[in-house]
């Protein structure tokens, strides 16, 4: 490609498109508050630049050549992305917007937390859309927040990544579920009990993160019986009632199921860590208005979500 000669800037630009827009050298001066040199001066150059005159002198107009008007659509095209760039910021407006917004989530926050976000989302932000990407083993979540393919993660690893942004969404204390009818329903789980019982286990939903209890177990030098292996939280608690399997989970989560299956939720026998729930998002979504918005929003879900006892 050959080396331009010229450095094009906009002002040359604009007095291009003006000098299109109204035939005349001294109503283009008056136009762009320039004298008639000045512009004389600009055509002149741009002349040259572009080698072609690029207007003709006829009955005292401008009349634009074919270049010219070739030139005109380009550069009207270059000065509104220019001027954008400027442009003053607006501030975001939920109601108005019809942004999409894209959630990394493992499954089981959708019932809880994810319906919440979801009510308060057509309510406030009607037009808007909300999309929401599984998180697993084999997908690079940090990679997705870095190129924009995902806006928010939303996790709960007991050691989030410290090179992305985060805020706590939902804090709460680990239990047990089983069927009503297991024979630990109404006596509870000794630490001796849990470690030999038969276990549902989620698979991990990232390849460089552990769960909280599996951090926790292997602290302490301990492992359970992974009796069965789901790909998806939601599917254990269908699985609980009639069988001697014990599922380990946040106590929101457990409580919600329990309301309309036949299951027990029991205090955990060993001193499990709270189970913390946050938002990760990274540096490129951290000043904008549309992302500060949603953040906040997730975060007064979070806090609405119930903690009830036992």
């Amino acid at each position: 490609m050959p080396k331009a000669s010229y450095s094009l800037d906009t002002h040359l630009l604009r007095v291009l498109c003006t000098l299109v827009a109204e035939r005349s050298v001294s109503r283009t001066a008056i136009r762009l508050n320039q004298s008639q040199p000045a512009i004389s001066n600009a055509l002149k150059r741009l002349r040259d630049m572009f080698k072609d005159p690029l207007f003709a002198l006829e009955k005292g107009r401008l009349i634009p050549t074919e270049r010219a008007l070739e030139l005109h659509g380009t550069a009207r095209s270059i000065l509104g992305d220019i001027d954008k760039l400027f442009a003053e910021h607006k501030h975001f407006e939920p109601a108005r917007s019809a942004q999409s917004f894209r959630v990394g989530s493992p499954d089981f926050l959708s019932v809880v937390f994810l319906s919440g976000v979801v009510e308060r989302m057509r309510r406030e932000a009607p037009h808007a859309h909300l999309i929401v990407h599984p998180l697993g083993p084999g997908f690079d979540y940090q990679r997705a927040l870095a190129e924009g393919e995902l806006d928010i993660v939303i996790g709960n690893w007991p050691t989030p990544p410290d090179n992305l942004h985060m805020t706590t969404l939902i804090e709460d204390d680990i239990v047990c579920v089983v069927g009503n009818t297991h024979p630990l329903a109404h006596t509870g789980i000794s630490a001796e009990q849990y470690l030999r019982a038969a276990h549902i286990v989620p698979m991990p939903y990232s390849v460089v993160h552990r769960g909280v209890v599996e951090t926790h177990l292997a602290s302490l030098n301990l492992s359970r019986n992974a009796a069965v292996v789901l790909p998806y939280f939601s599917m254990a608690p269908y699985l609980l009632p009639g069988t001697d399997l014990v599922f380990t989970t946040s106590r929101h989560f457990a409580r919600h199921f329990a309301r309309f299956l036949p299951l027990a939720v029991l205090p955990p026998p060993l001193d499990f860590p709270r189970m913390r729930f946050y938002q990760l998002w990274h540096e490129r979504t951290h000043l904008t208005d549309s992302h500060r918005w949603l953040r906040g929003l997730l975060g007064e879900v979070g806090r609405q979500v119930p903690n009830e006892e036992y």
